[in-house]
């Protein structure tokens, strides 16, 4: 009976020295698994006498009893041990105000709230959103849209161009977003209503200028278009923008390649706040866009017939009709990553802009 006793007092010890649910498995396995200690007692009783099997026997049987329950005692404690670590290291503490949500705590960048409320704007009236690619050719960027060989445009101070191919020819990061106009001429039939939002490249950096920006443009081609077509949908469109009742519009004859005639746009404001510019009353006046009717040049390029279709079109920078709308005073900072910006004049993702709930609310 020695050995039983050795054994017995081994097993207490590993039981006891078992630290986790784990631990006290593997003593489990090694004492009364198909080749655990006690188990390879048990196998003995076969052989053993009658006379052997009344005393060894039933000490063996006892020692199995008595493991199996110190087993599962510490298996209990340590499995109420870990419930209890677990309970302190999650505590909820609360007094502690909720967590905003993902979607409470992301912003949407000025400029992509922006295109959402021109897109907004002009759905309604019945345009569709054209786009092109940022990389042209000089053909769609500069020839098809009336410029001509000496235009300081298509000088390297003013414009960026990529290193000529195999044939020698040189694309552009284009200018403008009017190529896309040339684009859909060639591709879809009168009558045409779009607009045209995306990136533009010119090689200028300060407060309200920077190497890469965005532009919104827009034509109309049909038969019978004209100025007074134009003027009530730039009209509509500032009202709706600004989300003001009226606005004061005036033309100022301009020049551009591809327009003619040609016009700035002013509305009135009042600028007596700082960087808040307020539309639709006061006595200044701030130009927004340029606009005209599409040159004959530009609707031949585009494959149309300037003594049956005529059209018009208009142009003004995204990032400069965000900073008169919000009220941001360096366009710089558009593209900062700053999050500390981005909290303050960024717009909560799933407050979508609509004509109907308010495209800035």
């Amino acid at each position: 009976m020695v050995e039983l006793d050795v054994l017995k007092a081994q097993l207490l010890a590993d039981i006891a020295a078992a630290g986790d649910e784990p631990a006290i498995e593997a003593v489990r396995v090694a004492a009364l698994g198909k080749k655990g200690s006690v188990s390879e007692l048990l196998k003995t009783l076969g052989t053993m006498t009658p006379e052997e099997r009344q005393t060894r026997g039933a000490a063996i049987n006892a020692l199995k009893t008595e493991i199996t329950e110190e087993i599962g005692t510490r298996k209990a404690a340590l499995k109420d041990a870990a419930i209890n670590a677990r309970l302190k290291a999650e505590t909820l503490d609360v007094s502690l105000p909720v967590r905003s949500s993902p979607a409470e705590r992301g912003r949407i960048h000025p400029i992509s709230q922006i295109v959402d409320e021109i897109t907004a704007i002009f759905a309604d009236m019945g345009f569709s959103i054209a786009e092109g690619p940022d990389i042209e050719t000089d053909h769609y960027n500069f020839t098809a849209l009336n410029f001509p060989d000496g235009h300081p445009a298509r000088e390297m101070h003013d414009t960026f161009f990529l290193s000529p191919d195999e044939n020698g020819d040189r694309k552009v990061l284009r200018t403008h977003t009017s190529p896309v106009q040339v684009r859909t001429m060639e591709s879809q039939k009168p009558p045409i209503r779009i607009v045209i939002p995306g990136k533009t490249y010119r090689q200028d950096s300060d407060a309200t200028h920077s190497p890469m920006f965005h532009q919104v443009e827009g034509l109309v081609i049909d038969k019978t278009a004209n100025v007074g077509h134009m003027r009530w949908i730039l009209e509509e469109f500032c009202k709706a923008f600004f989300e003001v009742d009226s606005v004061t519009m005036r033309f100022r004859p301009s020049f551009f390649p591809f327009t003619e005639p040609s016009f700035e746009v002013d509305i009135q404001c009042d600028r007596s706040s700082g960087p808040i510019v307020k539309f639709g009353e006061g006595k200044d006046w701030m130009e927004i866009l340029g606009c005209g009717m599409v040159h004959p040049n530009v609707l031949r390029s585009g494959g149309l017939d300037p003594d049956e279709y005529q059209g018009f079109a208009w142009g003004m920078g995204l990032d400069r009709i965000a900073m008169l709308k919000y009220g941001m005073p360096d366009l710089r900072d558009f593209f900062n990553a700053d999050v500390r910006w981005m909290s303050h004049y960024g717009f909560r993702p799933l407050d979508v802009p609509t004509l109907f709930g308010g495209l800035s609310s």
